[in-house]
């Protein structure tokens, strides 16, 4: 039997699985706190890394705050 191919992926998949059974809106919510806590953990863990590779303290990032760093802008004759 051959498979059925769909726009989606496996995470949107499981996800739409979920919806189709019925959530109540404290069960949605539920939900979207765990989507958010799964996102945040990520995001923290890839800032951690980017943190730990390029070196990085408290000092730097005191650094980082005292300073200007954005790209000067050109000036149009």
């Amino acid at each position: 039997m051959e498979a059925i191919q769909t726009p989606f992926n496996a995470a949107q998949q499981e996800l739409l699985q979920l919806f189709a059974s019925g959530l109540s809106e404290e069960e949605l919510q539920d939900l979207k706190q765990i989507l958010l806590d799964f996102k945040f953990r990520r995001v923290t863990a890839l800032a951690d890394k980017v943190w730990d590779e390029k070196g990085w303290n408290d000092e730097t990032v005191e650094k980082m705050l005292q300073t200007h760093m954005r790209t000067p802008y050109k000036k149009e004759n």
